[in-house]
């Protein structure tokens, strides 16, 4: 059993109790005991009152994350093995698990780590020190579970490349757990193949949480003109493609972006109806209203404007900005698709900032239906550091009569 006691300052760690699983550096009050970073502590309350065990690392300002809450409950490999079992249970009931995120940290009670499932390759991202240590365990057991179940996991590749890292005072890595293979994977999706480059694309290779909400346009994209920023590889541009839109241009100011956009665009025989093109949407957006032009459909799937709480003000101007700009380009009658990956921007301000764009361009919105991610991104309720991250609306778009 673990040796050292982190006691808690009177008053603090509100969100904890709050059913929320990170501890910072100015909560605590004492530490007890000898520990290296990484290790598990038990924390309890300024009064000795027990309140969970979780690893440890001083060199970060989330200083622990819980893994339990269970006075009796030791972490060890059954414990290990509860937890990816529960995870991957969850993914079979509630999810296509052919391509799906089968961990999500903090959300499957597994806090700093991430694991995607491409097909039969599997990307990790690991963010904390005290889970990085439990990681060759964690996927040993997933490919085991896995197995059970007749899917054999032919890869594994690591793209725990994030900065955050370096917070937790850990390096950045990135490649192969073991043998090497070929990185480049073709997954499935809403009829829908895509190539996904777990080695250089973003992030773990391909953005998941969106499958549903891209699911969601096939029905008002069939016969129209779409327009899709921000695009990244192409997915909701390809997905008003196949389900029958007459033109699609998708735009993204990343070459390598676009590049495989177009190399998914060939692999659904759709180069004809959907094309990319490689240039800012900020500067775009504005030549194309110059030019009177108009579009069905238009979807704005940004990347986080804002990654902490202090650029949310500066996060507001883009968001306002680009729905403004976007909504100026949607035919009297036709459609918006509009969301947020930033953790900050909350459905409330994202919600506001919306409404003000709409009113600054005279713009009435019925909205067609508000979604969140895929439920293999699961949204724990939670304290401060909930899980909830992604919102997507669809609204028709009216001019003021």
């Amino acid at each position: 059993m673990e040796s050292a006691i982190v006691r808690i300052k009177k008053g603090e760690a509100r969100a904890l109790k709050a059913g929320g699983m990170w501890i910072y550096d100015n909560e605590i009050d004492t530490i007890t005991g000898d520990f290296t970073n990484g290790d598990i502590v038990t924390v309890e309350d300024f009064d000795g009152y027990f309140l969970g065990r979780g690893f440890i690392n001083t060199n970060s300002k989330i200083t622990i994350r819980i893994m339990t809450r269970k006075k009796d409950t030791e972490i060890n490999e059954d414990f290990i093995e509860m937890r990816v079992r529960n995870a991957w249970e969850y993914r079979k009931t509630t999810s296509d698990t052919d391509s799906c995120r089968v961990i999500f940290g903090e959300a499957d009670f597994l806090p700093g780590i991430v694991v995607d499932k491409f097909s039969d390759v599997l990307v990790v991202e690991s963010l904390a020190l005290g889970i990085d240590r439990l990681k060759p365990l964690i996927l040993d057991t997933l490919k085991r579970i896995l197995n059970e179940d007749g899917i054999e996991i032919r890869g594994i590749y690591e793209r725990s490349d994030a900065k955050v890292r370096l917070q937790e005072g850990m390096e950045r890595v990135k490649g192969f757990i073991g043998e090497p293979f070929d990185t480049k994977v073709e997954i499935v999706e809403n009829g829908v193949k895509y190539m996904v480059d777990v080695q250089d694309g973003q992030k773990t290779g391909f953005f998941l949480d969106q499958k549903y909400n891209r699911l969601a346009m096939h029905r008002i994209c069939k016969g129209k003109r779409v327009l899709d920023c921000f695009t990244h590889t192409g997915s909701f541009a390809l997905n008003a493609g196949i389900a029958g839109a007459t033109q699609v241009l998708g735009v993204d100011a990343s070459e390598l972006g676009v590049a495989q956009a177009m190399e998914n665009a060939r692999l659904n025989d759709l180069s004809d109806v959907v094309t990319f093109q490689c240039a800012d949407v900020f500067e775009l957006l504005p030549e194309f209203e110059k030019k009177g032009e108009k579009f069905d459909v238009v979807i704005l799937d940004p990347p986080a404007f804002t990654k902490s709480r202090n650029s949310v003000k500066n996060a507001v101007k883009g968001y306002r900005e680009i729905n403004l700009r976007g909504m100026k380009l949607v035919k009297d009658g036709g459609y918006l698709a509009t969301c947020s990956c930033s953790h900050f921007m909350t459905p409330e301000l994202f919600t506001k900032t919306i409404r003000e764009a709409a009113a600054n361009v005279h713009k009435r919105l019925r909205q067609v239906e508000y979604r969140t991610q895929a439920a293999d991104h699961p949204i724990l309720w939670a304290g401060e550091d909930t899980s909830y991250y992604l919102k997507f609306y669809i609204f028709q778009v009216c001019d003021e009569k």
